[in-house]
């Protein structure tokens, strides 16, 4: 069989992939038979599925059959969604493409999966011919992940276990199962995604708390329920310490402060996580616990968003990102009530486990079952409504620079001047180095541009691109630095200086005054929205730099101008490939379904990304990669979420916990 492969994609050649090996292998035995296999790109395949398929978004492979016995027809496959499934899956891209060539060209020879049983057949052909080509079975992980028969999920065995154990109270033994439940608890979370874990050990420890007969006072429930708060928190947070780490001339000064600070995140932990345990402690009627226990935990993450500078990081809603339905559900009611209906749902469990004859347990649990249900059809029409409202055109250019701090760091003024100039010609090459179309915006991150920012300059990188210009620099204004957001136009003018109000304490100030910090930078004023020209028409989008985006509802102030997008531009080089890394990530998707905006993230050493408004992300540069990402936006609408607010929000949430402790509480009516 003849094989042509067009190269649409110039990054398709550094990959030594055997493609006419393959399809042989795949197609058909007859040398007179031809395909043609394309290889391309999202920004390629995302326009002809939205042309002949209807869906507006980029996808793996496409086949289009020609219906012919020797001309079969053309395969186009995109290396930024293979990319992104490889990392995923743990292959390589090259294993990847191989299963993307055999399934289209089983397509091409008939096979289709859009019935149960024609997906069988269609998989156990690409399972044998990928098993031909030296490769493992390509569906062996997803059986996995889909815990078939509810082998790899905590179930009813695990809480009969836990049922039968004898646990003497204030033993050892207790407090090591707290500390246990507490650490698998943060595995829910990026990049693992283990949310069984996030269950099992809230659960755990909501038993441990429930089943103890004799209780004291507030001191020693919080001490009894400490070692949970204390090792979620460290489990959770650790990487904040990598930062200390990554260049050694801040790790000779600041390396002493790494276990204090692990013992300073564990006390915090202690204190802030066994609150809503200790708020159950002492009701002994089981049914109104869920709604006290879930409205608790709910309030103590709204006042994470606030006190003590706010780090609202992690909410368990973000362990259902694996579940776009459900994690669109944030839509409606944002992180705030998604936790809400999660907690509750896994402590009503427990307790109609304690009492499966209750009513009343049923009741709890039912109410959080059709809530979450309710949510999810929501969830999935805000799918919808990111998927099928038209965006801009213009196209917008990530640059992710991928330098190392070590590389950033400077040390006499010759030098800072030299690497200046270098650093600035260097972000100019990568921006200008795609050669397609001159992209419409130009988008680098946080702390990008090499030079302090005063009153009156203009951005040369801007003139010399000849376009618009978003990048992150350090300002310098009334006598005070600021970490800025620059927006400049094509002619050099900086049209807008945007200033971040949410500093990261320890890190660009000292919250407490006589803690170390490497920076002692000022507060912006706050939200606001930002427009410029493009394609002859306004771009609106609001400004988030760095970690702004992790505070829910706060970067869109209530205008009658309506945005087209975020721009968020960070720096997470300070974290590496630690799960702090992706984490970020999850919490600008979560910002992204809340608010009903898509987002534009430039990050300095990855993960740069387009994210829809649903929380998809259409393409991204992996941490550590140098390079440009090009793409669109589109799917802005209100959700009624952002309409709501976090606030109206938190006080529905405490009015539903009341009602729902009053309700299961109330006296009974006897015969």
């Amino acid at each position: 069989m003849q094989v042509y492969v067009n190269y649409n994609d110039n990054r398709w050649e550094k990959y030594n992939i055997d493609f006419a090996r393959i399809a042989n292998t795949a197609g058909p035995k007859n040398k007179d038979a031809e395909v043609s296999i394309t290889l391309t790109n999202d920004k390629e395949i995302h326009k002809l599925n939205k042309k002949y398929r209807g869906i507006d978004k980029p996808t793996n492979v496409l086949s289009f059959e020609l219906g012919d016995d020797l001309l079969l027809g053309d395969i186009y496959i995109s290396l930024d969604t293979v990319k992104r499934e490889a990392a995923a899956a743990g292959i390589s891209v090259a294993e990847h493409t191989a299963h993307m060539v055999v399934h289209g060209m089983l397509h091409l020879r008939g096979y289709d999966h859009i019935s149960d049983d024609e997906a069988k057949v269609m998989e156990s052909k690409e399972i044998a011919i990928m098993k031909k080509l030296g490769y493992k079975n390509p569906y062996a992980d997803e059986e996995f992940i889909a815990c078939k028969n509810g082998e790899c999920c905590p179930g009813s065995h695990t809480i009969a276990f836990f049922k039968k154990l004898k646990i003497r109270e204030n033993s050892f033994w207790q407090y090591a199962l707290y500390a246990l439940f507490g650490g698998i608890a943060a595995f829910g979370y990026a990049p693992f995604y283990y949310w069984w874990a996030t269950v099992l050990g809230v659960a755990g420890a909501y038993w441990l708390t429930v089943r103890r007969e004799n209780r004291g006072d507030i001191l020693r429930e919080l001490l009894r329920v400490a070692p949970f708060g204390a090792m979620y928190a460290i489990a959770m947070f650790w990487w904040t310490l990598h930062s200390i780490y990554v260049v050694p001339e801040l790790a000779k000064q600041f390396a002493i402060w790494t276990v204090p600070a692990l013992f300073g995140l564990g006390i915090a932990g202690a204190l802030v996580f066994s609150v809503p345990f200790v708020a159950i402690s002492r009701m002994r009627t089981g049914s109104g616990r869920p709604f006290m226990f879930a409205g608790i935990w709910t309030l103590v993450l709204w006042l994470r968003e606030w006190a003590f500078t706010g780090f609202p990081w992690n909410p368990v809603a973000n362990i259902t990102m694996p579940f776009p339905w459900l994690a669109n559900s944030m839509s409606v009611w944002g992180a705030l009530g998604l936790t809400f209906i999660i907690i509750g749902l896994i402590t009503s469990v427990v307790e109609l486990l304690r009492n499966v004859k209750s009513l009343r347990h049923w009741f709890a649990f039912l109410f959080f079952v059709i809530i979450a249900l309710c949510g999810g059809f929501c969830g999935i029409h805000n799918i919808n409504n990111a998927s099928n409202d038209v965006g801009t055109t213009a196209m917008i250019r990530i640059v992710q620079p991928a330098q190392s701090q070590s590389q950033k760091m400077v040390y006499s003024r010759a030098d800072a001047l030299k690497r200046a100039e270098e650093n600035l010609v260097r972000l100019f090459q990568l921006a200008a180095s795609d050669g397609g179309d001159k992209p419409d915006l130009v988008v680098f991150p946080e702390t990008t541009y090499p030079y302090t920012v005063t009153d009156g300059d203009d951005m040369p990188l801007a003139s010399a691109l000849k376009t618009n210009v978003v990048i992150g620099a350090t300002s310098f204004s009334d006598g005070q630095p600021y970490n800025s957001m620059i927006v400049a136009l094509p002619d050099g003018t900086i049209s807008t200086v945007y200033s971040k109000s949410h500093l990261v304490p320890f890190g660009e100030y000292s919250p407490l005054g006589f803690m170390p910090s490497p920076a002692h930078l000022s507060h912006g004023d706050g939200a606001e929205l930002i427009s410029i020209n493009m394609e002859n028409s306004d771009f609106v989008f609001a400004p988030a730099i760095c970690y702004e985006i992790i505070f829910s509802d706060s970067l869109v102030p209530r205008a009658d101008l309506k945005p087209n997008a975020i721009i968020n531009i960070t720096n997470d080089t300070w974290f590496g490939k630690t799960p702090g890394t992706y984490q970020h990530l999850d919490m600008v998707r979560r910002y992204a379904i809340e608010s009903g905006l898509p987002i534009i993230r430039a990050n300095y050493s990855g993960i740069s990304a387009f994210v829809l408004s649903n929380g998809e992300i259409l393409s991204a540069l992996p941490i550590g990669q140098t390079g440009v990402l090009d793409g669109t936006v589109w799917g802005a609408h209100d959700t009624l979420y952002r309409k709501i607010g976090r606030d109206w929000m938190m006080i529905i949430i405490l009015i539903l916990s009341c009602i729902g402790v009053i309700c299961t509480n109330a006296p009974r009516t006897k015969d």
